[in-house]
């Protein structure tokens, strides 16, 4: 699969393992894949993301992503969803963290590695790598991207979705910043080619 990539989307990738080091995760996850995306430069989903809005807000996205970890990794929806059958997930982290320190449900709280070594992505992180190619390949393209990226990220539900709807840049939306206003058949979100008669390929 990775013989598809783009170089942007390798320097991507990259990236992502970067941003895992910097913060002294141990794995690489999607949210380190979005902000390794959103440092990169030119092409399609660097323009989209600028059109979103998302390069300015990157510290509400990185505070957002923090307050979910916080949360034990739960998203909002999750939350909303809990606090239907009466259950105040904002009252269990606070319980949690009197006892146990704050952060104690952090989602990413181990052991910080003081040396460098090799990071294994999450399986978050390969499914949204994984999903990349059922985006690249229900669009008709030959080539992995940053764009399909972008997209996978959107599509795939989690935490990561979940923030980025909430600053404007849901999958709908990201699409029509990527291809326009007419966007969105043939997505991938089913791996197939969307009705389009795209070209198989191989």
């Amino acid at each position: 699969m990775f013989e598809r990539f783009t170089r942007g989307a390798r320097a991507t990738v990259k990236g992502a393992v970067v941003q895992a080091e910097r913060t002294g995760a141990d794995a690489v996850t999607e949210e380190h894949l979005l902000l390794a995306l959103l440092e990169q430069e030119g092409g399609r989903a660097a323009f989209a993301v600028t059109a979103l809005g998302l390069h300015d807000r990157r510290a509400s996205l990185e505070a957002s992503f923090a307050e979910a970890r916080r949360r034990g990794g739960l998203t909002r929806a999750d939350t909303d969803a809990l606090a239907g059958i009466g259950i105040d997930v904002g009252a269990i982290v606070s319980q949690v963290e009197g006892v146990h320190g704050e952060g104690a449900l952090d989602a990413d709280r181990r052991s910080r590695r003081w040396w460098s070594g090799h990071r294994a992505f999450t399986p978050g992180a390969k499914t949204a790598l994984e999903n990349s190619l059922r985006v690249a390949l229900g669009r008709g393209d030959r080539f992995i991207g940053e764009e399909h990226l972008l997209l996978a990220l959107t599509a795939k539900p989690g935490v990561v979705a979940d923030v980025l709807a909430e600053h404007g840049a849901t999958h709908a939306a990201v699409q029509r910043a990527l291809y326009g206003p007419d966007a969105g058949r043939g997505d991938g979100r089913d791996g197939g080619d969307g009705g389009q008669g795209h070209a198989k390929a191989g």
